[in-house]
């Protein structure tokens, strides 16, 4: 149990494709010896989907941390003072709530979550989940990659050739980015090639 005694929290927006994806690592998380502090976004706290309903997923996410989820900045903002966690992902991070926290906008429970874990500067990590990856938010992704106790998940483009600017996170690698980002250090390699096995290489 290499995260025995560990606090972690976990914040999940509204990339509704891939909570099916992310939430198991909660479990993976609480395997491993953690205990989950659950943050959600407006959206996911809100938003039914064809993924499933909201109060769907807030039930599984209780169930797996074994505590109340946070869903407002009020209840997020103690994190900093009290130092409530070890580790803060964002898993999900869409790329709106990338280009808000490149930016120091701080909106949501998840946002206020991370700001308050930087106050302490302890780490931050995104697991992102975003079509403009290689557009509008790359500035930002390079923001994030120079900003001080920020650690992001291992990534790659999903569909480079349906979806160009794409980008995504093996959330799979989730708890070992953390175990690194504890230690300081940043999980390599950082860019994947998520789509070998699915796509063939223009020529």
């Amino acid at each position: 149990m290499r995260l025995r005694g560990k606090k972690i929290g976990f914040a999940l927006t509204g990339s509704h494709c891939t909570l099916e994806k992310v939430v198991p690592e909660i479990e993976k998380l609480v395997a491993e010896g953690a205990e989950i502090f659950p943050v959600i976004s407006p959206s996911v706290d809100h938003t039914d989907t064809r993924y499933g309903d909201a109060t769907e997923w807030k039930t599984r996410i209780v169930k797996i941390a074994g505590r109340k989820i946070i869903n407002s900045i009020t209840g997020a903002e103690p994190l900093g003072p009290k130092a409530m966690v070890d580790a803060f992902i964002i898993a999900p991070c869409t790329g709106n709530t990338l280009a808000k926290l490149a930016n120091g906008i701080t909106d949501t429970a998840v946002l206020m979550g991370a700001k308050a874990q930087l106050r302490n500067q302890k780490p931050v990590i995104l697991s992102i989940s975003t079509n403009d990856g290689l557009g509008m938010n790359a500035k930002n992704i390079g923001i994030i990659l120079n900003t001080k106790n920020v650690y992001m998940v291992p990534f790659g483009q999903d569909n480079p050739f349906l979806k160009p600017n794409s980008l995504v996170a093996k959330n799979e690698l989730i708890v070992p980015t953390i175990i690194a980002a504890l230690d300081g250090r940043q999980l390599q390699p950082l860019l994947i090639n998520l789509a070998a096995e699915e796509f063939q290489f223009e020529r």
